[in-house]
């Protein structure tokens, strides 16, 4: 058969260096727009983009010929590019080294796109440590003692 039939849907989680607030009310309308554009370069579908001061969600669609770890310093490094460029106020912002990739499955992807959504409204009951260890052990995984937390 010519050609790859993929869909692949990934939740994608990163945080602010030492979750540092950065990402206030004044900077969220222009960033969220700009990480849609990095990642349409990329030929991605974002179907959710929220987060909070010092967090950021995807929920996107990505093709089968870009990794995960290519998809994610492309976001990143554009990202961060962009903001010491155009905001030089913030030239000591800096991304967590770490990120949280999770595959979706198509029938879990309206849930996980309704989470996304919802992240604000979500973390008025949880910090982002709980809410990241919560997902974690949703996907089976276990963090050890000393592990970077997003």
């Amino acid at each position: 058969m010519p050609g790859a039939w993929t869909q692949n849907f990934y939740h994608l989680v990163f945080s602010t260096k030492h979750r540092t607030p950065t990402i206030g009310a004044e900077i969220e309308p222009r960033l969220y727009p700009f990480l849609t554009g990095i990642a349409r370069n990329l030929k991605c579908e974002v179907l959710a983009l929220n987060g909070m001061p010092d967090h950021v969600h995807f929920v996107l669609m990505y093709p089968g010929d870009l990794s995960h770890s290519d998809l994610v310093r492309h976001l990143k490094g554009r990202l961060s590019k962009w903001i010491h460029e155009s905001m030089p106020e913030l030239r000591e912002f800096a991304w967590q080294e770490g990120y949280g990739g999770f595959t979706v499955s198509r029938s879990a992807l309206e849930q996980v796109v309704e989470y996304v959504k919802r992240q604000k409204e979500h973390h008025r009951r949880m910090t982002f440590e709980e809410e990241f260890l919560a997902i974690l052990e949703k996907h089976g995984m276990k963090p050890t003692p000393g592990d970077a937390l997003g």
